[in-house]
């Protein structure tokens, strides 16, 4: 623009056109403040999962573009008493399908201020104190765990991309090869790998032995195959408490395999990994310090807000070697530490580690542990509880907070129909699984704020409904 020229209509625009007065400001955040808490007091007497039908939904909360202001308060109360409202709580106490995410209010608070702050983590220049935080909350983890003192890492949204991280790592290091797995391994694993590009015919899924755990007799035996017929074995996919049951697999017999043959070894500890925070860590998961790369989600069994994911790889300096970039746009952003946009896929990093960091610092990590100490409990009680009401079985015993169980007398479509009646009521939330071809239903229980009484009220109900549908 030229000293002669007119300036941009835009400059015409208020400096203040998206500015809120600070007493509305305040008046709305003291109400959410209190719509989150209120939230937390009363769901144990509301549904565990809400769903409203997809065309009044959208109706509710949608229409035309809006193209002038509406009331900040009205779209607030929408956010909190419909679009919140509507979907699965995996914070309630009787949330007991798939994985619950029963965060704590530290975590709450973390994330809060972390937003509020607009946070970011992406490089030592640009984010120096949430880098920090995000490598001490890693550290703090993995120290307890055990791993080597030069174990680097980074936090991802969630096990999928964490799991899909590792994995990267370890072939661009390792070289390309053959990748093997069981048919336990979490289906996000077997989806992602062809996307990576790891060719099809270059992916093992074995079958799992009658624990569904890895049987490290067949890994041996694929392994041994492909090195007859030419082929470079790179990678074993172990897992550390399966989605399905929670079945560890024999890590140490598989890292003995990976060290035969210079695999690299990737342990999916998603669900599981925290467990290794307990006093009773090391007996529930031998070998897992013998890992390359090793995940676990704290949005899980951590207690944390989603989302959340920790990736560690023992390899120091791998995950630079794999995914570090340094573009002119970011030279004057380029720390004198960690830059952990130069660790993952990810750029724009949010300050996820607030959270957890406040999470650990608040409660200690012997307090969680032994919050995560009564999953493992209520499972087993869970477990006494199906043994003692006949005809009921158990299927894969209580182990790392998972039970599954069945009714012999009902069909596979019978025990799909009776989860969905009891989710459907409200009661709690459970679900059905597959095991060896056979369809059972499956609690996980990992919430400190669950009772025996919430556990055996859901098993109660759910062998009333299965006895309504027994041949």
């Amino acid at each position: 623009m030229t000293a002669d020229s007119e300036p941009s209509d835009g400059l015409n625009v208020p400096a203040d056109v998206l500015a809120i007065d600070d007493q509305t400001m305040r008046r709305l955040g003291y109400l959410m403040v209190d719509r989150t808490i209120e939230h937390i007091q009363t769901l144990g007497s509301r549904p565990a999962i809400s769903e409203t039908e997809p065309t009044e939904l959208m109706n509710l909360l949608g229409g035309p573009p809006p193209r002038t202001p509406h009331d900040l308060t009205e779209g607030l109360a929408l956010l909190a008493d419909v679009a919140g409202e509507n979907q699965q709580h995996g914070d309630h106490p009787r949330y007991f399908a798939r994985v619950a995410g029963p965060a704590v209010f530290p975590s709450i608070l973390g994330d809060w201020i972390g937003a509020g702050l607009q946070s970011v983590a992406s490089s030592w220049g640009g984010g120096s104190g949430p880098t920090a935080i995000e490598l001490i909350a890693c550290r703090w983890i993995s120290d307890a765990i055990g791993f080597s003192a030069d174990t680097d890492a980074i936090m991802q949204s969630g096990g999928s991309l964490a799991n899909i991280t590792g994995i990267v790592t370890g072939r661009h290091v390792n070289g390309d090869g053959v990748i093997y797995l069981s048919d336990q391994t979490h289906s996000s694993l077997s989806r992602s790998l062809p996307l990576i590009g790891q060719p099809v015919e270059f992916i093992r899924s074995l079958p799992s032995n009658a624990a569904f755990r890895l049987d490290p007799n067949e890994l041996r035996a694929a392994v041994m195959a492909d090195v007859s017929a030419g082929r470079r074995p790179t990678m074993a996919i172990a897992t550390a408490g399966s989605t399905n049951t929670g079945a560890v697999d024999d890590i140490g017999a598989i890292a003995d395999i990976c060290d035969e043959f210079g695999m690299w070894l990737h342990i999916d500890g998603a669900y599981g990994g925290p467990v290794a925070l307990t006093q009773r860590g090391a007996e529930r998961l031998p070998g897992i310090t013998r890992a390359d790369s090793f995940v676990l989600d704290p949005h899980k069994w951590l207690f944390q807000v989603y989302d959340m994911a920790c990736l560690f790889v023992q390899r120091p300096g791998a995950l630079e070697q794999t995914f570090a970039m340094y573009p002119e746009y970011l030279a004057d952003a380029a720390g004198r530490a960690v830059d952990l946009h130069n660790r993952s896929f990810e750029l724009t990093r949010r300050a996820r580690a607030f959270k957890l960091w406040l999470t650990i610092r608040t409660y200690g990590l012997d307090t969680i542990g032994l919050a995560i100490e009564r999953g493992i409990a209520l499972a087993e009680f869970a477990q006494s509880v199906i043994e003692s009401i006949d005809p009921l079985e158990i299927v894969t015993p209580a182990q790392l907070g998972i039970v599954t169980f069945a009714d012999p007398r009902v069909s596979n479509a019978g025990h799909v129909a009776a989860a969905a009646a009891l989710t459907a009521d409200g009661y709690a939330a459970v679900t059905s699984t597959v095991l060896a071809g056979r369809t059972v239903l499956r609690l996980c229980i990992i919430n400190p704020a669950t009772t025996v009484d919430d556990v055996r009220g859901t098993i109660e109900r759910l062998a009333q409904l299965l006895a309504e549908r027994a041949n």
